[in-house]
């Protein structure tokens, strides 16, 4: 360790880096990536343009840790968690999926899904879009495993099945229907019958 490391302004900067993240990530999550400017996230962190673009050198490169975040918060810190404390059998891991977005739709923090949204606003080419298919990707794994453990004959196509069931349900919700979640879970307790060996 340096003898600067215990300065203030030594630790200043990772302050001012996590404020701004924090800042993007309340304003990315609610109102999506295209829509927030530089210039507000700048105003609501009240950091100073130089020490934003010394962090983060592009708003894309604010994207990309704001998507890393919100996947350590909401698919690993909430939806896993939410799974694995809601599910009782290896079969109930496939399903509470939406008992807990069941329960999201109806707070008033409901703002939708980040990875879904960034791939509406990018294109193919996008390293936003890529990160979000990245992203999206990590869940159908975490489900395709609770496949594997219930002895789904198919894990893989489960997976995909119900993952589409899951995003379907949260653009719908976006759109008006908080019941969705639960019209989904009915869908999935078919496609479960039918891939149980």
């Amino acid at each position: 360790m340096t003898p600067t490391a215990n300065r203030p302004s030594a630790r200043a900067p990772s302050a001012a880096r996590q404020r701004i993240l924090e800042t993007a990530y309340e304003l990315f999550s609610r109102n999506g990536i295209r829509s927030v400017g530089i210039d507000r996230i700048i105003a609501e962190a009240r950091v100073a343009k130089m020490t934003l673009y010394n962090h983060f050198p592009a708003k894309a490169d604010l994207a990309l840790a704001f998507l890393d975040l919100r996947e350590e918060r909401w698919t690993r810190g909430w939806l896993q968690s939410e799974i694995e404390r809601l599910a009782t059998s290896p079969r109930d891991r496939l399903l509470v999926p939406f008992d807990a977005l069941d329960e999201w739709f109806h707070r008033d923090d409901f703002e939708g899904c980040s990875f879904v949204n960034t791939l509406l606003e990018t294109h193919g080419s996008d390293p936003l879009h890529q990160a979000a298919v990245r992203h999206l990707a990590l869940i159908e794994d975490l489900i395709e495993g609770y496949a594997e453990e219930a002895g789904m004959a198919d894990p893989e196509e489960i997976a995909l099945q119900l993952q589409t069931l899951i995003m379907g349900s949260i653009v719908s919700a976006c759109r008006g229907d908080r019941e969705a979640a639960r019209r989904a879970r009915g869908v999935a307790e078919l496609l479960l019958d039918h891939g149980t060996p």
